[in-house]
């Protein structure tokens, strides 16, 4: 007899959760339909009722936190008790319309110039075929893709970029929770528009990015100071929390640190990219500095690139500048860095993993540590070994530089399989070999590659772990649509 489970959902305009009704197994790939409703219904209910009146309801108990919020479990007949957690991955902030336009040359490196050029752009909408979803949309589709039930907490606006961009994460099964707040602006009407991103590519294929947060003194959303219930919700009862260094072109140092605060105290895993925004943050203000060092502290899994490692530490060796990272961090489990055609890197305290890249054409780089990102979450989240997460991750990066843009366009799962099943690995087996002979600090070491076990000096081990074995092992879960939403995909 198959359990039957049901999901919690958030209306991004509507002041009531919403309950969505799934009558699938237990294991179903994708148990969160998006369905985005203020009532739904619930079986063994014989009317359709609002989460906060279910507890009234026959059949109905609702499960309580110490804040005073509850979940809601069905009876033996309904169902089964909802999980703490039953969301994979939250993304904070950072949530844009990507407008991709071919340009003759590049924006000007003028402020006043590039203000003009962007004024200009925005003074009517270019046509939907030049739309994508951009921003922290790349990561939760690219989760969501790969099986991993995801929502997006941030700032919307209630006009066509914020429809167009709503319509691309719920066809993709992504919820949203919306983030509001008290509007003090005299020009209410920008404060609360979508963020545009103006991606700009020349006949060279380099690109150029505007946005009005580039122009702005304070962040886009400045006015949004404080946690709402919906979104301490959401934190709870999800895994991880990502965050990148774009959410303070969004939001205030302080309340991103509250953010920050509530996911630890609620045992939600904090992901966290500083990305390109990560230079300038470490030379920002006091308060931008002060949070910064905070999520370099907190977080439990951080990826860096190597020069963003380099940068950190003052050390070129990626494995031991992660070695120090590690150190210096309150609960920080892993350190990812990523050093692109070359492959990656993931050290812990105790061991040191590493796989090369795959070889492919690159086509596009925009949205490739976005992938890379969703896939080290689902790895993380269903226990795997440490050097089959690299290489899901190396994959559905790669899979997303052969296409073009990002958001609709990252990873599908077809192309991560095509790429596993070809298992061409850029030859960088020298280069790692030349890293990890100077790492003397981590007993172990796991190298992905097409050679056998061996062993190394008597401080350290390691282990060659087979691209046939890591393939066999993860062809299965992707071929047959355990780590993926869409099986047409």
């Amino acid at each position: 007899m198959h359990q039957h489970a049901f999901a919690l959902k958030f209306h991004s305009f509507s002041p009531h959760y919403a309950l969505s009704v799934s009558n699938f197994p237990l294991q179903s790939p994708n148990p969160l339909l998006p369905i985005f409703p203020p009532f739904a219904r619930v079986p063994n209910v014989s009317s359709s009722v609002c989460l906060r009146c279910l507890s009234s309801a026959a059949d109905v108990s609702p499960v309580r936190y110490a804040d005073g919020s509850s979940i809601v479990s069905l009876g033996e007949t309904g169902g089964v008790v909802v999980a703490e957690k039953p969301i994979d991955v939250a993304t904070l902030g950072n949530l844009c319309v990507d407008i991709v336009l071919s340009v003759n040359e590049l924006p000007p490196p003028s402020r006043r110039d590039r203000k003009a050029l962007m004024d200009e752009l925005s003074t009517s909408p270019p046509d939907k075929k030049y739309w994508e979803a951009g921003g922290n949309c790349n990561m939760a589709i690219a989760a969501a893709r790969l099986g991993l039930h995801c929502v997006a907490i941030g700032h919307v606006g209630d006009e066509i970029y914020g429809e167009f961009l709503l319509d691309v994460l719920h066809e993709e099964g992504i919820g949203t929770v919306a983030l509001d707040g008290l509007i003090n602006a005299k020009d209410t009407s920008s404060y609360c528009e979508t963020l545009i991103c103006w991606v700009l590519v020349d006949p060279l294929q380099r690109h150029g990015f505007c946005s009005r947060a580039d122009f702005k003194d304070e962040p886009a959303f400045s006015w949004i100071t404080d946690l709402s219930d919906e979104v301490k919700l959401a934190i709870r009862q999800s895994k991880v929390l990502f965050c990148n260094g774009y959410d303070f072109d969004d939001f205030s140092p302080s309340f991103i640190m509250s953010a920050i605060d509530y996911a630890t105290k609620v045992g939600t895993a904090i992901f966290f990219d500083p990305g390109p925004r990560g230079k300038s943050l470490s030379k920002g203000t006091p308060d931008e500095r002060r949070a910064l060092a905070h999520f370099l502290r907190m977080s439990d899994v951080l990826l860096l690139t190597s020069e963003e490692a380099e940068a950190l530490t003052g050390n070129r060796n990626p494995v031991k500048a992660g070695q120090e990272i590690l150190r210096s961090g309150k609960g920080t489990k892993w350190v990812i860095v990523k050093m692109g055609s070359k492959g990656s890197i993931l050290v812990t305290k105790s061991s040191v993993s590493v796989a090369p890249a795959f070889k492919v054409e690159v086509v596009d780089t925009v949205g490739c540590g976005d992938s890379f990102v969703a896939a080290i979450a689902l790895g993380y989240i269903r226990n795997m070994p440490l050097v089959n997460t690299l290489t899901v991750a190396n994959a559905v990066g790669a899979a997303t530089a052969m296409g073009c843009g990002a958001g609709r366009n990252v990873a599908k799962r077809h192309q991560v399989v095509d790429l596993m099943k070809a298992s061409k690995l850029n030859d960088e087996e020298n280069f790692f070999e030349e890293l990890l002979a100077e790492n003397t600090e981590s007993p172990k070491v796991n190298l992905l590659s097409k050679g056998m076990r061996k062993e190394g000096s008597n401080k350290q081990q390691i282990e060659i772990i087979s691209m046939e074995k890591v393939v066999s092992e993860l062809l299965p879960e992707l071929e047959l649509g355990r780590c993926c939403v869409k099986a047409s995909s």
